[in-house]
């Protein structure tokens, strides 16, 4: 019989080294020189957030006193379009993919330590 403690221990070092070699990678996509490269990264660094521009701008419209309630009308679908968008759309860049990278080690590793 194998001992379940050992089974887990070696099933969070696989997920360790797992997390290790996907830090090292996301590590060596930044580094490249490529220009196509550096833009489509530079992209990927600087995400936008369409969600969050739309129901910014649908306030906006929302708050600004016009004698007709145009804005009103169009502001209110905005806001809600920007939410939606906020819901469906990954705004995640490789700095937050790194950083929730370096968390999951952080966390595999301080349990490794608390268990030896």
């Amino acid at each position: 019989m194998t001992d379940p403690l050992k089974e887990r221990l070696e099933k969070l070092r696989k997920f360790s080294d797992s997390a290790n070699r996907r830090a090292n990678l996301y590590n060596d996509i930044a580094k490249m020189d490529d220009t196509h490269t550096a833009r489509s990264l530079g992209a990927l660094q600087n995400a936008p957030a369409p969600g969050k521009k739309l129901q910014k701008i649908g306030f906006l419209m929302l708050w600004v006193p016009e004698p007709t309630g145009v804005t009103c009308a169009i502001g209110g679908p905005m806001i809600v379009a920007g939410r939606y968008l906020d819901k469906k759309y990954n705004g995640a860049t490789i700095h937050d993919i790194g950083h929730e990278t370096k968390n999951t080690i952080s966390s595999i590793s301080n349990f490794k330590n608390s268990v030896l």
